[in-house]
This record gives C-alpha cells, structure tokens and sequence, in this order.
C-alpha cells in the first residue's frame, strides 16, 4: 500500500488498554472541557481562551529555574515573542528550542510551561519556548517561516543568550513536533548545519487519515479526535497545494541528512501510525534515530507529568538522551 492510498489494512485492531493514570488524565481533561462549548463552535480567540484555563492547572507546578527571561525575536514576520528558562542545575552548554502543541490553532507558551521547565530541570539545558503566531491568523507557511527565524537568531545571539551555537536542538509535541521536522527540513536545505539534534514528541507527520490509529482511537473518547484533526487543518492549510508540501506532508519528504532524532511515540494516539512511519523513513536515509513507544498513553500525555509516572519516565529518557548527544558545561 502507498502512504496516500484510502485503505486501511485488516482487521484495523482493538484499542490497547489504558494505562489507569492514563485514564485519569483523560477524566480530568475531558471534565475540564465539558463546563464550555466545543471548540470548533466559538470564535478562535474563545476557543483560545477556554484552552488556557483547561490547561492552566495541568502547566502549573513543577521546578523552579534559576532564571526566566523573555526576548522579541525579529523575524520576517514581525517580533515574535520567546520564553527561556536556565535551570539551576545546568550541565549542558546548549539549549532546546521548544515548539508547542495545539493543531497549529491553539496552546501556547503558558501551557506548555511546567513541560518546558520539565526539560530543562531533567536535562540540565536552557529550554527556549517560542511563542509563534497561530492559525488562523497566520497560515502555512508562516508559523513555521517564524520558528525557522527564530533558530537561526538563537545561533547568531548564542553568546549573549549564554548557549553554545554548535549544541542547539529543536522539538515540540503535535504540532510542535511538524513544525520542528519543518524547520530542520528548511535549514538542512539551506545548508545550514545549525542543529544537533531533534525532540519529536507525539507528531503529525503526514497528511494521510486514512490510518488504522486514526480508526482504533480518533472517535475522540481517547483525547484528540480525528474531528480536531480535520479542523486544525483546515484553519492553518489555506490551498490544496499546501497538502503536498514536503514540510507539511512530511512522510513524504526527502528525509535524508538531518540530524538525530528522539521521538516519544503515545501509543493510544490517532497519529500513532504517523510517528511509527517517520520512524522507518528516517532510519531507510541512515538517520540516527531513538524511538519509544509508551504503552497505554494518550496524545499529550507529557502534560499529565502531574499524576502520570509514565510521562515522567518518557522526560527523563528524552533528557538521557539529549546529556547522550551534548556537551556539558
């Protein structure tokens, strides 16, 4: 079968069981999101603002950084706003460049906070969170045009940032994680050898929804649903051609030459068969590649670091291997 062909293989599969603090997490989302209207049924700044407060208890908590500052970045879009957190116990001389989730719509630096500081805490690295414009007010390729920007100033600023330019990685959850695979895409084809490594947590890879994950868990009682899929798409995708784009349709990308990769794959996902494709494309071109997936997780299941063992062990392996392929201090 083709990526892009409508098929699905058969049987499609049953569910896998839920990991119990798994489930919890979902009660607790879902609860939080019943006291509104459903998303896609506001207005985007509403939606936006419902977003914030269901995910405002899930960012809260968590370590203490040393410091926290912000910085506007220029870039060929305009400022964009960026958040860097340096933990206390810094070992590492570079720094992680954060990508948040959202379907490209909604989500943003506050909450994804309390994960970002996660990683810098576990990992001994400066997380640098980048608050770049959403769609629908900006569009492909917009978004990812600003999060090419903002890398590219992180390495020019490195001294004054106090971060080693050759140590820089780029990652993100879902939309995040596209955007990342987008901006090394971009950089690898500029010649732009800038980044060590890449953070891929629970991606959307692939435009393709015709996936057996799509059937066993987008109904939407497993968290993300295949209708938040096709929305989110449809409010950052403006014309039929921006589908087949490599940086948007990335499974079917010329993959080869980008740096490492280390990839959180939430079993329980719709996009589940994105991230085990991304997998084998990336290790057919000879990338380095580390993969795990969790068993019994959901999409966003780092958010649930609060209650859920599980994400805490999946933060404490990407940090193993971010210490694995940096320098320290």
């Amino acid at each position: 079968m083709q990526l892009d062909d409508p098929a699905f293989s058969i049987p499609t599969g049953a569910p896998s069981p839920l990991d119990p603090q798994m489930r919890e997490f979902l009660n607790r989302m879902s609860e939080g999101y019943r006291r509104f209207p459903r998303c896609d049924t506001l207005t985007i700044s509403e939606a936006r603002e419902v977003a914030e407060q269901v995910r405002a208890p899930w960012a809260a908590g968590g370590p203490s950084m040393s410091r926290t500052v912000e910085h506007r970045v220029p870039t060929r879009h305009g400022d964009v706003r960026v958040r860097i957190h340096y933990p206390a116990g810094r070992s590492l001389r570079g720094a992680l460049v954060y990508l948040h989730g959202g379907g490209f719509v909604l989500f943003s630096i506050d909450t994804h906070d309390r994960l970002m500081r996660e990683y810098a805490q576990r990992a001994g690295i400066a997380v640098i969170g980048v608050d770049y414009t959403r769609a629908p007010d900006a569009r492909f390729p917009r978004p990812l045009d600003e999060c090419v920007d903002v890398v590219r100033w992180v390495a020019d600023q490195a001294a004054v940032l106090d971060v080693d330019a050759t140590q820089l990685f780029v990652g993100g959850d879902s939309a995040g994680a596209s955007l990342s695979m987008g901006v090394a895409l971009t950089l690898r084809d500029a010649n732009e050898h800038l980044l060590k490594g890449l953070v891929l947590n629970y991606g959307s890879f692939g435009t393709n929804l015709y996936r057996n994950s799509m059937v066993r868990y987008g109904a939407g009682d497993y968290g993300l649903s295949l209708h938040d899929i096709i929305w989110f798409r449809g409010l950052y995708l403006s014309k039929g051609s921006d589908f087949g784009d490599p940086r948007v349709n990335i499974l079917n990308a010329d993959l080869s030459g980008l740096p490492s990769v280390c990839m959180a794959v939430a079993e329980c996902d719709p996009l589940c068969d994105d991230s085990l494709e991304l997998e084998d494309r990336l290790l057919a071109v000879g990338v380095d590649v580390t993969a795990r997936t969790y068993p019994g997780t959901v999409h966003s299941f780092l958010e649930a670091i609060s209650i859920a063992e599980v994400a805490a062990r999946a933060l404490d392996d990407t940090a193993l291997w971010l210490r694995s392929r940096s320098d320290a201090c």
